[in-house]
């Protein structure tokens, strides 16, 4: 193949609508817009979400609470999924990632009390509970806010 022999895919390309150019465009006259009405006027058409004088969906659905727009996202992690890392292991939240302990990329790490751990590991994530800092530093590891 050639530069000049490249071409479109077959169908991607196709010409625009030109409408109200004469009868014989088909699209002429009233340009496809059908005789008076509201869509056939000037800026005519009714606004997003709006059911023809219904009451709309979002109106007719019950509204509780707010959202908080600046809230972070936190992944737990247990202290006994830590124990699948050799001793003396650098346990970071790329890490934990990677090794699919946390799914969540987007979410911060934090590491909770839960089971027990027996290796001595160096673990470095946004938050601790304060029990679980104490375990990880009780079996000899340190502990590290990212």
């Amino acid at each position: 193949m050639k530069l000049h022999e490249l071409k479109p895919a077959e169908g991607s390309r196709k010409d625009r609508k030109r409408l109200g150019r004469g009868i014989g465009s088909g699209q002429g006259k009233t340009a496809g817009k059908g005789h008076k009405g509201q869509n056939a006027r000037s800026g005519g058409g009714v606004r997003l979400g709006f059911e023809g004088g219904q009451t709309p969906l979002y109106r007719r659905l019950p509204k509780r609470g707010f959202t908080n727009f600046s809230r972070k996202e936190y992944a737990v992690v247990n202290l006994d999924a830590l124990n699948r890392f050799a001793e003396g292991t650098e346990v970071t939240p790329e890490l934990l990632i990677e090794t699919g302990v946390v799914s969540n990329e987007k979410a911060g790490i934090k590491i909770l009390a839960k089971g027990t751990i027996e290796n001595k590991l160096t673990v470095k994530a946004h938050k601790f509970s304060s029990a679980a800092k104490e375990a990880i530093e009780a079996a000899g590891g340190t502990t590290e806010v990212i």
